[in-house]
Parts: C-alpha cells; sequence; structure tokens
C-alpha cells in the first residue's frame, strides 16, 4: 500500500432526502451545503474539503435525480450528469430505514453512463434502523451492482465516517492537494449566505412552495463603526398567493424567516447581521429561461 498523498473528488448521489448534504457536511467538519426536509433542496454542485493527514477528499454535493418536470429541473439534471463525468468516485447513498424503491434501482442504472469513476454504496441513517433492518439494507444494496465498497454510516451520529473518509480517499488518484488547507468550500461568502436564507424559508413551507423558492442578494455593506454587516436580499416566488404565504399575517412568518437566517448568517460572518429580505414575484420563473438565468440557474 503506497503511502502517497491522495487527492481527488467524490460525489454522493441518490433519490431526493437520503441524507446527502448531511452526510457531506459532517464529513467536512462545517456547514458547506444547506439541508431540509424538502426535496430538490440543493441546486447547485457545491463542493466541501475534506482534509486529513493522507489526503484531501473534495466532496461534490449534488441536486438530487429524479425525473424532471421543470426546465429548473432538467437544469437540475444536467448538473448533476456533468458532475458525475468529472469525478473519481461516484457514492450511491440509500438511507437504511427505507426499502429500496424505483428511484434508487433507476439512479443505479444511470451510473453505468459513467465508467471512469469507482462506484461506492452508503447506507445512510444508521441511527434510524435496528441492526437486522440495516443488515437487510446492505444485502439488497450489495445485489444492485458489484461495488468497490459498501459503507453503513450515520452523519448524525458520526458512525463510521473516519472510515468512510478513509476508504473514499484511498479510492481517490495520488496527487498534491488541490487546495489550501484551510479551504473548506469554493462557495463564496454571497452565495452561502444566499442559500441559509432559503434553508430559513423552506422551514416549515407547505410541499409545492419549496421549488418556487430562490434568494438573490443585492447587496452586503460592512458598517465599520459597527462591527455590522448589512445584507439587502430578495426572495424570489413564482405567484402572488406564494407571496402572501411567505411573508404571513402582518409579516409574522417573514420576520420569523429573518431571524432563523441571521442565526446561521452570524456565525459564518463573524459579526452582527442587519437583514433586509423583501420579497418579489417572477412569475413562473422555473420554465422561464431568461429568468432561470437571472436568478442563477
Amino acid at each position: 500500500m503506497s503511502n502517497a498523498f491522495r487527492a481527488g473528488f467524490a460525489t454522493f448521489v441518490g433519490r431526493p432526502n437520503v441524507g446527502k448534504s448531511t452526510l457531506m457536511n459532517a464529513l467536512v467538519g462545517e456547514k458547506v451545503a444547506i439541508t431540509s426536509s424538502k426535496p430538490q433542496t440543493t441546486r447547485r454542485a457545491i463542493r466541501g474539503i475534506v482534509h486529513r493527514p493522507d489526503g484531501q477528499l473534495i466532496l461534490v454535493d449534488t441536486p438530487g435525480m429524479h425525473r424532471p418536470r421543470t426546465l429548473l429541473g432538467e437544469r437540475l439534471n444536467d448538473v448533476v450528469q456533468s458532475t458525475l463525468a468529472d469525478v473519481d468516485v461516484v457514492c450511491l447513498c440509500v438511507p437504511a430505514n427505507e426499502k429500496l424503491g424505483p428511484g434508487d434501482r433507476f439512479i443505479n442504472e444511470q451510473l453505468d453512463q459513467f465508467p471512469r469513476a469507482k462506484k461506492v454504496a452508503i447506507v445512510t441513517k444508521v441511527d434510524l434502523a435496528s441492526k437486522s433492518v440495516v443488515a437487510e439494507q446492505l444485502l439488497a444494496v450489495s445485489a444492485l451492482r458489484e461495488w468497490a465498497t459498501i459503507i453503513p454510516v450515520s452523519a448524525l451520529t458520526g458512525v463510521q465516517l473516519d472510515i468512510l473518509a478513509r476508504e473514499l480517499i484511498a479510492l481517490i488518484p495520488e496527487s498534491e492537494p488541490l487546495y489550501p488547507g484551510e479551504t473548506i468550500t469554493e462557495e463564496d461568502t454571497e452565495a452561502r449566505i444566499a442559500e441559509l436564507i432559503r434553508e430559513a424559508a423552506l422551514d416549515g413551507v407547505s410541499d409545492e412552495l419549496p421549488h418556487s423558492i430562490a434568494v438573490t442578494v443585492d447587496d452586503l455593506v460592512e458598517r465599520d463603526d459597527k462591527d455590522l454587516l448589512e445584507i439587502y436580499a430578495n426572495l424570489w416566488v413564482e405567484r402572488d398567493s406564494q407571496k402572501g404565504i411567505i411573508i404571513g399575517h402582518k409579516g409574522s412568518r417573514l420576520a420569523e424567516v429573518g431571524a432563523r437566517a441571521r442565526a446561521s448568517i452570524e456565525p459564518l460572518v463573524g459579526k452582527q447581521v442587519f437583514l433586509s429580505l423583501r420579497v418579489k414575484v417572477a412569475k413562473d420563473w422555473q420554465r422561464d429561461a431568461r429568468q432561470l438565468g437571472r436568478l442563477g440557474f
């Protein structure tokens, strides 16, 4: 076994909501991808960087693979496809507490299009299942294809995360580090702020609304006299009725979103935050190529 340093790229794929972003954050040791119980929370390929003495693992968190219903959905699938073409290892994530379904099998079949990448199966959320259920799931997953390795983990309790990092580093090429030692993500601060606002807005909204929410940041103003960061941002929805839902009775819901977002943003920027949120309507933006571009897709 060579002791040379290794550096390379791995990605997590799976149905929406199997714990991909939570797993990435747990491995990186800091929140770089937002998480939510809503499907399609991740909309870009977000890179988180895991530093170990023997290697540097660059994790790419992708949107969940699905059959798209909108232009946004098609673009999210394009992000997944282009990511998979470039990585060294593809990890299929399957939760321990849900039987394998057609969605998992569909994604497993898609992996054949990427022969260059090594294939790893990760059984997530083992803290939510009994040992016998986990064992059954490991057997079911092993029957899908020939895997480089299969690893059961829990991002929440940390079970086997070190083993997962070690196994993935063993599968990536020998290389000099690709990022400086202190870098944990490629995302710039503005993009991370926009995502944290979106995460706060997703909390507690009804099922049809999450896809319709986008966030743009207009301005970040550093106030030296007060050690304060002023953030001016817009929450975009597709219809006037949705605007009412986000704002809530007398602005109560928007105030909650602002408070939640501020609590997440302040540790990131290391200072107090003044957050100004405006809710705007971009009619049917998920289906409109021009508006998708304007909103960063």
